[in-house]
């Protein structure tokens, strides 16, 4: 039998797909994310696979280890590598409900990135019922803190990916349908002002608030945005009493580059920007990065595999370098043969309108599987 021919059905897909969707699991909530690996896990074990829970630190969720059947099981092979975790908290199907409407289905963390994770196992679930065996074993690897960085599981990522020849990264795929085999370098940073805390209405005068400090640092920052690296200010939190002139403010930066030695000049500027002269102290640190993932001949190669195979499913698979940042930065700059953005085609991701193409659920599992079934 030819991967093309196994009996994928996007209508079935999604039923599946809803239970998963409909298991809200956003980052900073480890029980939720628990209860999601839980149904992941189940649906792996059915399969046969061995199952391994790895224990949550740092605060966030555990993550899901599942080892598939195969006679060279231990040997290097194939990892999927992908995140459960969503930016939407628990609460967001209330907003925006698992629906379908035509062809689209939507509900919080559908298209980041539950549908590839889901299209990756359901491809692993025909593949076994059709009886056939894949040239290497086959690896999946969930975890649960992508979208701030994976600053808890990337160790466990790297070490999985070094002992595998392969890695596939279901994230959603691009907008015309093509993967991506490279990403710009990310680096995080946490913003703190220190004031001096007044009465607002007897004392004004007396106090420096460490707000009106951090919004005109935001401003200063954004303003560092060039051709070359961006700087854009996601997070900012301060004052707790309107009669008070608030003493402490603090926010997050994201910065994106498309090539190391420019994140790295991008870091240097903004911990620069440290001051403790003035009446109002400004401290910078550094958080979480993500490297440049160039593209090198093992993973050119890898999605030329994927663009003869897509082929065979009846669509034009492009690639490209993209930003963004996912796991994919990590085994990439690593030189492992990567292949992202393999997932699902839809829209409006992180956002109340996120949403997929329902028929790309066949489509993504047939490439998937071909992958599977080709690599060796």
């Amino acid at each position: 039998m030819r991967f093309t021919d196994l009996p994928f059905d996007s209508n079935e897909m999604i039923k599946g797909l809803r239970h998963w969707v409909e298991c809200e699991s956003p980052t900073h909530d480890a029980a939720a994310l628990n209860r999601m690996m839980d149904l992941a896990a189940y649906e792996l074990a059915a399969l046969g696979a061995d199952i391994e829970r790895i224990p949550g630190r740092m605060g966030f969720g555990g993550s899901l280890r599942a080892r598939l059947p195969h006679s060279d099981k231990g040997k290097p092979g194939i990892l999927v590598s992908g995140h459960m975790d969503t930016v939407h908290p628990v609460g967001t199907l209330e907003k925006l409900p698992f629906r379908i409407d035509g062809n689209r289905a939507y509900g919080p963390g559908i298209q980041d990135m539950k549908g590839g994770n889901y299209v990756a196992v359901e491809a692993l679930r025909q593949i076994i019922r059709a009886g056939l065996t894949t040239p290497l074993p086959v690896t999946v690897l969930f975890t649960p803190d992508e979208e701030v960085g994976t600053p808890s599981t990337r160790d466990l990522i790297e070490m999985e990916a070094l002992r595998n020849r392969y890695v596939l990264v279901p994230e959603p795929a691009r907008e015309d349908g093509g993967c991506v085999t490279g990403r710009y370098a990310i680096a995080r940073f946490n913003l703190r002002t220190i004031g001096r805390p007044s009465h607002a209405g007897w004392a004004l005068k007396d106090g420096r608030s460490a707000i009106a400090a951090m919004a005109r640092k935001v401003l200063e920052i954004e303003a560092m945005t060039g051709e070359d690296c961006t700087f854009s200010v996601g997070i900012v939190r301060g004052g707790e009493w309107v009669n008070c002139v608030s003493s402490l403010c603090e926010g997050q930066v994201l910065s994106m580059a498309k090539r190391q030695a420019d994140l790295d000049a991008g870091v240097e500027r903004m911990l620069a920007l440290n001051d403790d002269s003035g009446e109002v102290i400004i401290e910078v640190t550094r958080g979480v990065t993500r490297p440049v993932w160039e593209p090198d001949a093992g993973t050119l190669a890898l999605y030329e595999i994927g663009r003869e195979l897509a082929a065979e499913v009846g669509f034009e698979m492009s690639h490209a370098s993209a930003g963004g940042g996912s796991d994919g930065n990590f085994t990439g700059a690593l030189g492992i043969p990567t292949l992202d953005s393999i997932g699902v085609r839809g829209a409006g991701l992180h956002t109340l309108n996120e949403h997929i193409l329902i028929d790309s659920l066949a489509e993504r599992a047939k490439l998937c599987a071909g992958l599977f079934l080709r690599l060796s």
